[in-house]
């Protein structure tokens, strides 16, 4: 009975990190709001959606396979959040040719692609980093 209440606990901590980094992420763009553009049908900010939270999941996972407690496993997924928002800032301000947030916006897909890529690697990087 006490692993079903450690992976409710984990499963609710993971819920509440995904949505406050979604909101975070969400009130981080300015020219456009990400759930208003997937509802349009914005296939590009829905793939960087889909990057931001498989990422911050895949930081998480990491967080409570190496953790010992509850505590660890916020801490870790607040610094992965962090870490991700760091790396989305770092993505927009590398690609000189072109803001990544006017492409998302404009539905460009290879960009929403890069996109998912940025925050699915980094994640990798960041969780193995917990260890």
């Amino acid at each position: 009975m006490e692993l079903f209440i450690s992976t409710l606990i984990y499963f609710v901590i993971a819920i509440i990190i995904v949505l406050a980094g979604l909101f975070i992420f969400e009130n981080m763009t300015r020219k456009y709001k990400d759930m208003e553009e997937v509802k349009n049908g914005n296939v590009a900010v829905a793939l960087s959606v889909i990057g931001k939270i498989v990422g911050i999941c895949i930081i998480l996972s990491f967080a409570i396979y190496n953790s010992g407690r509850f505590t660890d496993t916020i801490i870790w997924g607040i610094v992965g959040v962090a870490l991700q928002m760091i790396a989305y800032w770092l993505f927009d301000l590398f690609t000189r040719n072109f803001s990544v947030e006017d492409e998302l916006k404009k539905n460009n897909i290879a960009v929403g692609v890069m996109s998912v890529g940025v925050s699915i690697g980094l994640a990798f990087v960041i969780g193995a980093s917990i260890t």
